[in-house]
């Protein structure tokens, strides 16, 4: 083969090699980010898959999806056990870093709700291990057998710690029985109520058990314990808006859900996701940490 020849054929493996980690893109994302929690670990995590990819011998790559979907599942696996060290000395409540998601998100009933605040914090109980099994077998629908090589388990094992999952997530995920448009009618009323000191109204919107996590990170003012109850979430509210008076509630699609944008001086403060049961608010989750608000200008890809 003369040089030339030699030449366009690298250069056609890397522009195939390119399209095959694009088309994966999105589904690499969400998978980093369901894992970790965090849009910034995630495009660091996707970023590494990349480059080991394109480093890499594909010549044996039969399923680039599954193939990719084991790089960026080890790489997760390896930093969720560093950042887990951290976030035990995490002060005050720890919340997923917030994102605003696209239409098409809300449209996929499945992707919605397992990139949704609520049960972000319930796969944060789970083990590294119990994490990526439940998150590759029930929102990818990966087989076992890709699952063991992506965990380096057997089979056998991965459908253990499966179960395992599944019985952990679903006897603590929060009930959210709510269709969207129920949901964004649900949230407008909060925010209108909220804007306008509508006691009444926001008494009508909470559930009486309501609970209201905020996440400051150390840095910026916020309730470092769950706040339960109407009066004291009241109270809480009441706290905030004498705060900050210049604040404006802003509605947008929060990890794939109708959610709120705290804007002050026409800038983002903070992010407020909600789970919703029965026509009112059970949970509130109002992330403040400024380091978990860098992306909020832009929706990131996500896909199944």
């Amino acid at each position: 083969m003369s040089d030339a020849a030699e030449v366009d054929r690298m250069r056609q493996g890397d522009a195939d090699s390119t399209r095959a980690f694009s088309a994966h893109r999105r589904l690499l994302f969400t998978i980093a980010y369901e894992i970790l929690g965090s849009v910034a670990d995630a495009e660091d995590v996707v970023q590494e898959a990349w480059i080991r990819w394109d480093a890499g011998d594909r010549g044996d790559v039969r399923d680039a999806r599954a193939y990719l979907a084991r790089i960026v599942t080890r790489q997760a696996l390896n930093r969720l056990r560093t950042v887990q060290r951290r976030r035990e000395d995490y002060v005050g409540t720890w919340l997923p870093e917030p994102m605003v998601t696209t239409p098409d998100v809300a449209d996929d009933v499945v992707l919605a709700e397992s990139v949704s605040t609520a049960m972000l914090l319930v796969l944060e109980t789970l083990t590294p291990l119990e994490r990526a099994v439940f998150v590759l077998r029930e929102v990818f629908d990966f087989e076992y057998e890709e699952i063991a090589e992506a965990v380096e388990r057997s089979a056998a094992a991965v459908r253990q710690t499966a179960k395992r999952a599944r019985d952990h997530v679903a006897a603590r995920r929060p009930r959210m029985s709510v269709e969207p448009d129920e949901a964004e009618r649900v949230v407008e009323r909060f925010r209108a109520a909220t804007m306008t000191g509508d006691v009444q109204g926001l008494v009508d919107v909470l559930a009486p058990d309501v609970v209201f996590l905020s996440d400051g990170g150390g840095k910026v003012t916020a309730a470092r314990r769950p706040i339960e109850g109407v009066e004291r979430v009241l109270r809480l509210l009441h706290g905030l808006l004498s705060q900050y008076p210049d604040a404006r509630l802003e509605s947008a699609a929060v990890n794939g859900s109708p959610g709120l944008l705290v804007m002050i001086d026409g800038a983002p403060d903070g992010a407020v996701s909600f789970a919703i049961d029965g026509g009112r608010i059970m949970y509130a989750y109002y992330t403040r940490n400024p380091d978990k608000l860098t992306h909020l200008t832009a929706a990131p890809p996500l896909a199944r």
